[in-house]
This record gives C-alpha cells, structure tokens and sequence, in this order.
C-alpha cells in the first residue's frame, strides 16, 4: 500500500476491510440503541428519517472519512492532520476523545449484555423477574466487573493486530450475527402480536413526525452517526489499511447496506417480541432490550433458547464494534509515539474502563454519556471534517476518490455538493437541536438525580 507508513500493516483481504467496517457499524448502535430511539421517537416516524439521513447524510459523509483515511495511511489524528495541516490536529483529537467516550460507556452496557447471555442460559432474568434482574446487574459490582470483562475481550483481540486479531475476528462475528438474526427474524414473524409490530415500526405516521421533528432529527443525526461509525475516526483509521485499487464508494455502500439491513432486522425481531407480550415499547427506556425483550422472551414457547441465541448475537455485535472504537486511539498511540500495540492496547483499555466507573452507579449515567457522546461529539465532528475535506481541501479529496474507479462520469462533483451544501446544513441543524436536548436533560433527569444524591 503506497500511502500508508513503512511496515504499518494492512488489511489481508478486501471482504476482511468489508467485514471489519460493517462489524464497526453493526454493534450496539444496531442492536440496543436503534430499537431505544424508534421507541422514544414515534415508532415508524423515526425509521423513516433515520433512513433518509443514512442515505442522503450518512453515505457521502463515510465517503469524506475513507478519503482521509486511505489518502493519509494514518491514523485519525495524523491523517487529518496531514490531509489538511498542523492546525487540523486537533480535530483528530477530538475523534480519539469521542472514541474514548463512547466506548467507556459501552462496555457497561457490552457488560449487562453479557450478564444476560448468562441469565438467559440458566433461566435467571427469567425466575428473578426482569425489572429486578436489570436493576441488579446494570448498576454497582455487578456492572462493574461485567464492564471489566467486557474490556478484556475488546483488549485481547485487539492486542493481537489488524490481521490476526480485528480481521479474523470479525470474519467469524459478522456472518454469525447476520445468520442468526435471519433465524429470529423469521421465527418472530411467526408471533401473535407480528402484525401489530409491523404496523407500529413499519407504517410511519407523517402527522407525527411533522409535530416532533425537533426531537426526531438530531436523534436520528446521531443514531445514523453513531451506526455507521462516524464521526470519531473509526472509518478515517480503517480505510487507513486500504490500497488504492480499492473502490470507496462500492465499499461504502456495502457497509451502509449492510448497516441498514440490521438495523430494520433488529426491529423486525423486537418489536413482535415485545407486542406478543404486551409490553408497550415506548415505556421501556434505554433498557427496552434488557428489561422488555427480557420478560417478553419469559412468555413465549422456547423463550430461554431464543434470549441465548439473540442475547449472544448482541454480545458479539457489541465485541465487534468495540473493537473499532479502541482500535482508533490505539492507532493514534502506535503511529504517533511509537508504542507496541500490546503495551497500547491494555493502557488504553485500562484508561477506558476507568472512565466507564461512574456509568455504573446510575442508568441516568448512561444517558448523560449517550446524549452528549452521539449528539453533540459525534456531529461536531462530522461538521469540522466536512468543512476541512470538501471546502477546503476538494481538490484532495476527489482525487482520491477517483482511485479504484474508471469512470466518475460527473459524479465526483454530485458528491461533493451533496457534502458541502445539504449534509453540511443537516448537521447543524441537528447540532443546535442536539445542544438544545442536551441542556434540556440536565436541567430534567439529571438534575432529579443529582437531587437524590
């Protein structure tokens, strides 16, 4: 690979890249958190903008990362940094720092997901009672070695390298995750309550989207940012390990398909679990896929061998989008100050665990961290990227695009607009309204729980 730095390593194959972008973007933002938000935002209403920004949003914008990433051969901050000079480091900062964020709180909830794949083997959730359950091992020394068991997975596989650690890994997870879903999916199709779900997720009432818009786009930005990886340098570091004969729009639309068809099978395997059961999704909170599925899965016929299989399928999602997340400052740390990758890896993952301590005392943690990670971080970050790759720097990056491609045929300049007018305007938006919830929530939930100190 000509760009990248002497000895950096590469990707073995083309469909390892494929699978180790698509295992980055179907994780827990597939799995626990798109359900949440179709739930917290009007059901088929929030689906129908999440698509459209995944596609007219989310798609260019992974096109302005992989530039930056296969252009450079560097991680998130010195490619950035070399992409669009000195001053642009900090930007890449930022991305390490969101990657860092996101993943302290993840791995507390990669921890619950854990505990459930125990509890649905053994009948616990199942006999405790799901509420009781949930409250039990989300939060004090329950959560909190879950969390640390959850970081030795992620550290140990990554210790290991792109090839014989991220890339066999996620060569196994993916199809695993994908096979297993089409199961569930065809089993909950099978459920008494499927036609209502269907209806429910699938048939969006425009009326309601209209009044709640401001609520509906900046969950949908971030909930689109957070599946698809982006804005926090793991797409920049992966198309980093990429030759120039690659196709990044061809690779781009495999991983948002991909992405996608997870995410609405997700919901397709849920929202019938939850309807057979009679447990209304809107009240179920961020821990709908815990505590709703959990009790909902206690009624049905087989119900302890589907939570395994789906419970398990989660902690695998969970693992492979883990390992994108650290994977970025364990880059960042390798490429810059030139440490091994097992002495990075285990410091890194040792800072990250310590940060996720405080999400284990309180759910309303969770949020705090979700809220100001997915909705204020992540769309910054796309916004200053934006601004540096294709209004600064244009030139740079459709010349790059173009590599691995024979014919453009005036489409370089469709994308390049698409970037720099109406995702540019998406993201701002979706950024002041971001800001405004986040503010929104301090002064509601969060301040009622520093109220109960």
């Amino acid at each position: 690979m000509s760009n990248s730095s002497a000895g950096r390593e590469t990707w073995a194959t083309r469909i390892g890249f494929i699978l180790a972008a698509v295992g980055s973007a179907v994780g827990l933002g597939n799995i626990w958190r798109f359900p949440f938000q179709v739930s917290q935002e009007g059901g088929a209403a929030f689906v129908v903008m999440y698509l459209a920004f995944v596609v007219l949003i989310g798609f260019p914008a992974m096109m302005v990362e992989f530039v930056v990433g296969r252009k450079t051969g560097l991680n998130a901050v010195g490619g950035i940094r070399e992409f669009a000079g000195g001053r642009w480091k900090y930007l890449g900062g930022l991305f390490v720092f969101i990657g860092f964020v996101i993943l302290s709180y993840y791995s507390v909830v990669g921890g619950w997901i854990l505990r459930y794949v125990l509890g649905s083997a053994t009948g616990g959730y199942m006999a405790q009672g799901t509420g009781e359950y949930f409250g039990q091992i989300s939060v004090g020394m329950d959560a909190l070695l879950a969390h640390a068991v959850f970081m030795l997975l992620v550290v140990a596989i990554v210790a290991l390298g792109v090839k014989r650690g991220i890339e066999i890994a996620v060569k196994i997870m993916v199809p695993a995750i994908i096979a297993i879903f089409a199961v569930l999916a065809v089993y909950a199709f099978t459920l008494s309550g499927a036609g209502e779900a269907y209806s429910y997720y699938l048939s969006p009432d425009f009326g309601y989207l209209i009044d709640n818009w401001q609520s509906i786009v900046p969950a949908a930005a971030g909930q689109g940012f957070f599946t698809l990886s982006l804005g926090m340098g793991v797409m920049i570091t992966y198309a980093s390990y990429l030759s120039e004969d690659e196709n990044l729009a061809i690779d781009g639309g495999t991983v948002v398909i991909f992405n996608t068809g997870i995410s609405i099978l997700t919901g397709l395997i849920v929202f019938p679990i939850l309807f057979t059961a009679g447990v209304d999704p809107e009240t179920s909170g961020a821990g709908a896929i815990f505590v709703s599925v959990a009790e909902a899965l206690g009624d049905l016929q087989f119900g302890r061998l589907i939570g395994v299989l789906f419970f398990t399928t989660v902690a695998i999602a969970a693992l492979s989008s883990a390992i994108s997340l650290i994977e970025v400052v364990v880059s960042y740390v390798i490429d810059e100050f030139g440490i091994a990758r097992e002495r990075a890896t285990v410091f890194i993952g040792t800072a990250i665990f310590l940060l996720g301590v405080p999400v284990t005392i309180d759910n309303v943690m969770v949020d705090l961290y979700d809220i100001f990670a997915a909705q204020i971080l992540l769309v910054l970050g796309g916004i200053l990227l934006v601004t540096a790759v294709a209004w600064i720097y244009a030139d740079k990056a459709i010349d790059e695009l173009g590599k691995g491609v024979t014919s453009f045929s005036g489409l370089d300049q469709v994308w390049l607009w698409i970037v720099r007018v109406p995702v540019l305007v998406v993201l701002v938006v979706s950024l002041y309204l971001g800001v405004d919830g986040f503010v929104d929530f301090l002064q509601g939930d969060f301040a009622e729980f520093l109220n109960s100190l």
